[in-house]
């Protein structure tokens, strides 16, 4: 039997002696070619920066059964190969949610989280409701569309009113690229995440990272996951909607930025 197969990831930088890695996770649109800005950043200011290709994702394989147990542990797999002892997990949308699976099965070997337009459940549990949004979801797909078409009709709605920056054009080549396959597959593991219970287990220095006209991950979900993990931080990017890193890659990095420096400075 071949061992599992390990993500394939991008990376920049170099860490100082004893300093965690950080490692970006995206969202069921993304890939690693999404966080090019937030690699060259913290590369800059000292930090080894790593942004992985999801099972499924870009250069990565797929994996079975496709659920966040299984992406957590491929996570925990590429860290291995790339010899990360210990990360600094920002996971954005679906990417927050690997992280807070990834909690649940090595807590020793993360210093931080930053948790980014996520939650820590599927919203409403009701099995109807989560066929619903399945279908909702594949529908195009069904109906013979492309990712690309996809792409294009649902990621206007992810971003703030009106906004057209180069964020958008980004976020819409990432959703192109995904395929078919590993969308459904990520859809169906989606609606079956649930860590609220996991939440009072954080015990290391968190940020729940909001943005101001995100509709799929409001501010108030944010801020009720911060008041339940011990110590955490909340904070609203402002004129950014669900897809902040895109939208407002500065603000969005300077955020993370001055959590990290204050909650986990340098040696």
């Amino acid at each position: 039997m071949s061992a599992p197969a390990v993500p394939v990831w991008a990376e920049a930088g170099s860490a100082r002696a004893g300093q965690a890695a950080l490692v970006f996770l995206h969202g069921i649109g993304g890939g690693k070619q999404g966080f090019a800005d937030q690699l060259d950043f913290f590369a800059a200011q000292g930090y080894r920066a790593l942004a992985w290709d999801m099972p499924g994702y870009g250069d990565s394989a797929l994996i079975a059964p496709y659920d966040f147990d299984g992406l957590a542990q491929a996570l925990w797999r590429m860290l291995d190969q790339a010899q990360v002892a210990r990360a600094v997990l920002i996971g954005h949308s679906m990417g927050g949610m690997v992280a807070q699976q990834a909690w649940t099965q090595h807590p020793e070997r993360i210093a931080g989280l930053v948790i980014a337009a996520s939650s820590p459940a599927f919203g409403n549990a009701s099995g109807d409701f989560q066929s619903q949004f399945v279908a909702q979801r594949l529908a195009p797909l069904e109906a013979g569309q492309t990712m690309a078409d996809v792409a294009r009709a649902v990621i206007p709605g992810m971003v703030a009113p009106g906004y057209q920056g180069a964020g958008r054009d980004l976020a819409q080549r990432c959703m192109a690229a995904v395929p078919p396959a590993s969308y459904r597959a990520a859809i169906q593991a989606l609606v079956r995440f649930e860590q609220r219970a996991a939440l009072p287990t954080i015990c290391v220095p968190t940020l729940c990272l909001a943005a101001e006209h995100d509709q799929t991950a409001p501010p108030e979900v944010l801020r009720r996951m911060a008041e339940k993990i011990p110590g955490a931080q909340f904070a609203v990017l402002p004129a950014a909607g669900h897809l902040l890193c895109f939208e407002q890659p500065e603000a969005f990095n300077q955020a993370i930025h001055s959590f990290l420096s204050q909650a986990l400075p340098p040696h």
